[in-house]
């Protein structure tokens, strides 16, 4: 096995420069490349690398270029969600004509669209013989290991299993135009987020040691809406900020989901998991939060508590910006400060995993079939949503499933 990790990016965007900023706390492994289509996004990667002194990162013209390079051990999958399947295709393709080799690939959540999208992603990485890694970033971060190793050791033992976690993530609505567009992202906030969301509540119910199907899922209530960005206003700004190409008075992606998860643990005790996400969330900027309740005890985490804060009063003018925390809102009054984000948010932690993972030659704890898993939960939450009522888990037709959004024929507005 390689002593030293060489890492290829493949996408050059927000997300992929989250996972070079976090690459300063990771040890035994190198970005050695950058893959995107838009070249200037791939350079300015590349000058980040070089900059944190994190890697040398040689700019390729093609998914194939990339695995043939003797330097490239690994890829991380970060392009957008419709690009998924073209890109792991590719990929198994290199190495299956023979033009390279690889240990493992890592790919961003979300593993899929659907169930046959997040399916077919499994089947190709098996094919190929290669490592898997899903890259959940929020079960990584400090804050939930350590919190869930408290509450286990401590309060669990003496005391019982945690019962009901609950999980959100809400901000202001995404960066890119693309993540708006049900039919290209796979669907609202419910896909872009709660796979966070649900995955964090599930891990930290999962006694340390066991392996997810510990948990059994067994039902699923989801309710989806469109709140803020449909009304005519918030529907201009979307129109104008994507060339006139999002309609969210016609064609719009839900902005806020609520989903109830109930599982059953090995003794056939109910669990649950209750999470919330939203895309019309007003204040400091992301907020992610979780809680965790047993019989005696309980957790809380938000990561807008920080321990550093500043205040500009309104004299203070300047540009906007996300200089304090990701989806910033603001930039005069009393404002939290997110300090190292990439830490707070799991980044570097989950890196060093999947590193030592690969060059371990064991798959990661956290890989494709758990996304798998996930797009399960999402595409069944959306199911409910659609039918207004509990869906028993797994329902008939998962498989070919695919969300209304997803189709562009979703508007609660119509009933």
């Amino acid at each position: 096995m390689a002593k030293r990790l060489g890492v290829g990016i493949i996408g050059a965007g927000f997300n992929a420069k989250f996972h070079i900023r976090s690459w300063v706390s990771v040890r035994d492994a190198d970005i050695c490349g950058i893959f995107d289509k838009n070249k200037e996004r791939s350079e300015e990667a590349a000058l980040l690398a070089k900059n944190l002194k994190v890697g040398e990162p040689k700019i390729f013209n093609s998914i194939t270029e990339m695995v043939a390079d003797e330097n490239i051990d690994a890829i991380w999958i970060c392009s957008p969600n419709f690009a998924r399947i073209e890109t792991m295709e590719e990929i198994a393709s290199a190495i299956e004509s023979g033009k390279g080799k690889l240990i493992g690939v890592c790919c961003e959540k979300p593993l899929g669209r659907n169930v046959a999208e997040a399916k077919k992603m499994v089947e190709l990485v098996k094919r190929v013989g290669l490592l898997d890694g899903y890259l959940e970033n929020q079960l990584f971060e400090p804050t939930v290991q350590r919190g869930k190793d408290i509450i286990w050791s401590r309060g669990a033992l003496i005391t019982g299993r945690p019962y009901l976690a609950r999980a959100a993530e809400e901000h202001g609505g995404p960066h890119s135009p693309w993540f708006w567009e049900g039919t290209l992202q796979g669907g609202g906030v419910m896909n872009d987020m709660m796979c966070h969301s649900v995955e964090v509540a599930r891990f930290l119910l999962t006694e340390p040691g066991k392996p997810r199907n510990s948990l059994t899922p067994i039902k699923v209530t989801a309710h989806a809406e469109n709140l803020k960005w449909q009304r005519p206003h918030y529907a201009d700004i979307l129109k104008s900020n994507s060339d006139g190409k999002l309609d969210y008075i016609n064609r719009p992606a839900e902005d806020y989901a609520r989903a109830v998860v109930e599982y059953k643990d090995e003794k056939g005790e109910k669990i649950i998991v209750e999470v919330t996400t939203s895309w019309c969330y007003v204040g400091a900027g992301l907020r992610l939060s979780v809680e965790l309740l047993g019989p005696e005890y309980s957790m809380g985490i938000n990561t807008l508590d920080t321990d550093l804060k500043v205040f500009f009063s309104r004299e203070v003018k300047g540009n906007s910006g996300e200089d304090l925390v990701e989806k910033q809102n603001a930039e005069v009054g009393l404002m939290p400060v997110v300090g190292n984000e990439e830490n707070t948010y799991g980044y570097d932690l989950e890196n060093r995993h999947m590193v030592q993972s690969f060059l371990s030659g064991k798959r990661p704890e956290e890989n494709f079939e758990d996304g798998l898993n996930v797009t399960e939960l999402l595409m069944t939450a959306y199911m409910s949503a659609e039918e207004e009522r509990t869906i028993a888990f797994p329902p008939p037709n998962l498989d070919t499933f695919i969300p209304k959004v997803a189709q562009g024929a979703w508007n609660n507005r119509n009933k």
